[in-house]
């Protein structure tokens, strides 16, 4: 039982709680820059390639590397999409959203560590590990985002997102430049030139560097928040009930409907593109990681500019004008991509993506917050609506980017997809811009 003088209220704009919330984004962006873009695409790719052949059993049944890796995200994604409403839910009813939040944490730092453990002979265990770091940090995220509204000023929101993600770039680098070192100079580290255990102590590097420094936001968030419930009560119907009441809103807000639609094809691009470049660099373009591996250190370098520039660029010209700029820009870079041959076209491409990441990504982020009521303390709740579509434009995005692989032969025409998934979303957000043009007009 929770008692009312337990739940503490965040001062809005307290410094110790605002840098705590920012470094989450410290702690977990290793996962996406190690895990999920470097590193171990590379790694699974030697592992699961025998010669031209890639073709791998995955408990028996033989499937392309590439699309497997591409289904355990989507997998992944899908358990989050699926389990975060509830979640969400029963963190807002009991005020618990860090106890969820490290649950999480705690779950997809392990699946890192785990990955020490693959090999050629370990590809179950392998893939397993991956999507429970994947699920990880998927589904912390959710609570993670819902403590923006709550911890700072609207107005503030633009700034600390941006610094948010600038500060989890900059943390994945450090993080990358340390294992690039072991894996490109391993005889300093006292291993032969083969070996694959850089590599695999990279991932165990990752699970240290998410448990230690996730430890500091722990501290300093507050256990209880927004309690509606201090004793008895049915958690499991009362969630969904509050979970409903929060779609039912949606449903009648014109500005959040559309903006959700638009947002799930711009995630649908953005983050299978996150996650697919890499294998895409290594596969269909034939790099090797001393090319990959400096090139999406590039992009995390160049998203830490590219964050704040879209941030003082809604300042000037508004968030949805921002980004949609962004979008356009996205649009360019997969047709581009589309056409490339070797590692001059890829790192081009990488330097534009790395533009617009994390400005796309920031401004989503504190578009959407901006658009809830004012009155509401439902912060959770209203998130896992965004945190939903998020998740399930990952699985639409990964599954698709595999499905279209299988079906043509080419992760080339892929790319294809992801572009229309852009185009999409773009005719969304100039809907809803064109909406408040009429509205400010009236």
């Amino acid at each position: 039982m929770i008692r009312k003088k337990d739940i503490q209220v965040i001062q809005k704009g307290d410094p110790k709680v605002v840098n705590a919330w920012v470094m989450y984004d410290w702690a977990n962006s290793v996962y996406q820059l190690t895990i999920a873009s470097t590193i171990f695409p590379i790694y699974y790719n030697t592992v699961t390639r025998h010669g031209n052949d890639f073709m791998v059993s995955f408990f028996g049944f033989r499937v392309i590397n590439t699309a497997l890796y591409s289904w355990a995200i989507a997998a992944a994604y899908l358990i989050v999409a699926v389990g975060s409403p509830l979640f969400s839910s029963m963190a807002d009813y009991t005020g618990r959203r860090k106890g969820f939040m490290r649950f999480f944490t705690i779950i997809g730092a392990l699946g890192c560590g785990m990955l020490f453990f693959f090999d050629a002979n370990h590809i179950e265990l392998g893939v397993i590990s991956f999507a429970l770091g994947t699920l990880g940090y998927g589904g912390s995220i959710v609570f993670y985002n819902s403590f923006l509204p709550v911890i700072a000023e609207p107005e503030d929101q633009d700034r600390i997102s941006a610094r948010g993600y600038s500060m989890g770039y900059l943390g994945g680098v450090i993080l990358l430049l340390f294992n690039l070192l072991m894996i490109t100079k391993p005889e300093l580290f006292g291993f032969s030139k083969q070996s694959d255990m850089p590599a695999r102590i990279s991932f165990l590097s990752v699970f240290v560097w998410w448990i230690g420094f996730s430890s500091i936001t722990f501290r300093y968030l507050p256990k209880y928040v927004f309690s509606k419930r201090i004793q008895g009560g049915r958690i499991f119907v009362n969630g969904y009930r509050e979970l409903q009441t929060v779609f039912n809103e949606v449903r009648k807000s014109f500005q959040l409907s559309i903006y959700l639609t638009g947002f799930f094809f711009l995630m649908m691009g953005i983050l299978t593109t996150m996650f697919m470049a890499a294998t895409y660099g290594e596969k269909a373009l034939g790099l090797n990681e001393s090319v990959l591996i400096p090139t999406v250190l590039g992009i995390q370098l160049v998203a830490m500019f590219g964050a704040w520039f879209f941030a003082r660029l809604s300042g000037k010209i508004g968030n949805l004008k921002a980004l949609i700029i962004s979008v356009i820009v996205w649009i360019v870079i997969c047709v581009y991509a589309f056409t490339i041959k070797g590692a001059v076209g890829f790192i081009v491409a990488a330097l534009f993506i790395g533009l617009v990441m994390g400005g796309s990504q920031s401004l989503a982020r504190s578009t959407y917050s901006k658009m809830l009521p004012d009155t509401t303390t439902d912060h959770t709740s209203y998130f896992s609506f965004y945190d939903v579509m998020e998740k399930l434009a990952t699985v639409a995005g990964t599954f698709s980017f595999g499905i279209i692989e299988v079906l043509t032969g080419s992760m080339r025409y892929s790319i294809l997809t992801i572009a229309l998934f852009f185009v999409i979303g773009l005719i969304f957000l100039l809907l809803l811009l064109r909406r408040e043009r009429s509205a400010s007009t009236c």
